[in-house]
């Protein structure tokens, strides 16, 4: 079976052996139709759209795989990290920044539950009445306004532990913490879902067609940008609910290593050892903040080719990437944590070694029961 770039090249050689034989004595503006070979002509437009729909085939069947495999990473990884925040490390729920990271980990799993199928889905595969289409593309925006939520609200508490040590701890209570939590994931449905109450990109099938009836009216293919306004996407969800909060964290975060730096120069033996644990968690989540905003702002800069020059601007292929880059980044954060952050390295381990111990129990039971059933048989 012939690979997509071997059709591609037969067409370009067909395609230029066809034209080598146009002969015209007419001028270079005026084309003699009858002197076209026009079965060579209609054998290159053949092979032409073979091969487009080919690649095409071949792109989407590599994008499926790979956000299948994404989304298994996503839900595995971001279990993983709320089991072993929750229970492999001691009253981790008592401090914010734990609470924070689950609640960016519930984000990420939910991104491989129901964002990785919802992008999956919404290629133009199903047909849905536009609210239905345009409810299902707001969650992907919920989710990712809940993820840089949760990046700010880490950034916010660990200045507030540097810069105000004496009220942080009136501060940062259990009860105040989740009421952040809380907060952040209220404000991302509000954020999200704001195509629901008129900035989209469809009108009522009503205003459209007078005449027609509803039984007549085709649904189009539910897809993203079909029912989300390209303007919402770069002027409100990028520029507003993501380059605005990443610009606020990375000013906290560059605060935090001034005065970190300054701090370990004159500090004594004694807090220099507490200084640097903190120097080392703090470059452990701004490492989280600049890989979601190397995965993310890629994506959004495609937005903004289509918006200023049109649909011509981004490829499908490059579109595809985006995408995926996109979701990447909800699996690649457990890596970072279990890379990067000692408690939750020893959390990691310690859910192993239970994982292990119950293997090895399971183990045991099972041979211990076939001993049993052999001395009864006997």
């Amino acid at each position: 079976m012939a690979s997509p770039w071997s059709a591609c090249l037969l067409f370009v050689h067909v395609q230029a052996h066809a034209c080598s034989h146009i002969k015209s004595d007419k001028p270079s503006n005026v084309l003699d139709v009858t002197q076209l070979p026009s079965r060579k002509l209609v054998l290159s437009f053949v092979a032409a759209s073979g091969c487009l729909a080919l690649m095409a085939e071949w792109s989407w069947v590599a994008y499926t795989v790979l956000e299948v495999l994404i989304a298994a990473a996503c839900c595995f990884g971001n279990v993983l990290v709320m089991c072993a925040v929750c229970f492999g490390i001691r009253d981790s729920l008592r401090e914010p920044t734990f609470c924070f990271l689950v609640s960016l980990a519930v984000a990420d799993f939910l991104v491989g539950v129901a964002a990785v199928p919802l992008a999956v889905l919404l290629d133009g595969w199903v047909s849905l009445i536009p609210e239905l289409c345009l409810l299902l593309s707001c969650v992907v925006l919920v989710l990712t306004q809940a993820s840089v939520l949760s990046l700010l609200a880490i950034a916010v508490d660990r200045y507030l532990r540097l810069h105000t040590p004496l009220r942080y701890k009136a501060l940062a209570t259990q009860r105040h913490t989740w009421i952040g939590v809380s907060v952040c994931w209220m404000l991302s449905c509000l954020l999200g879902f704001t195509p629901l109450f008129g900035w989209h990109n469809y009108s009522s099938p009503a205003s459209d067609s007078t005449n027609t009836s509803s039984t007549s009216f085709i649904r189009p293919p539910c897809t993203f940008l079909s029912v989300i306004s390209l303007p919402f996407m770069v002027y409100f969800n990028f520029l507003g609910c993501v380059m605005a909060p990443l610009l606020v964290m990375t000013l906290l975060y560059t605060r935090i290593f001034w005065s970190l730096q300054g701090r370990l120069k004159d500090s004594c033996p004694q807090s220099r050892a507490s200084l640097l644990r903190e120097k080392r968690l703090a470059c452990s989540l701004a490492l989280v903040l600049i890989l979601f905003a190397g995965c993310w702002i890629p994506l959004h800069l495609m937005n903004c080719l289509l918006l200023f020059q049109g649909p011509q601007a981004v490829t499908q292929g490059t579109l595809y990437t985006g995408i995926l880059l996109s979701h990447a980044n909800s699996a690649v954060n457990p890596v970072i944590y279990a890379c990067r952050i000692p408690k939750i390295q020893q959390a990691y381990g310690q859910l192993w070694r239970r994982f292990l111990a119950w293997l090895n129990c399971c183990h045991r039971e099972k041979a211990g029961s076939q001993i049993i059933n052999m001395q009864l048989s006997h």
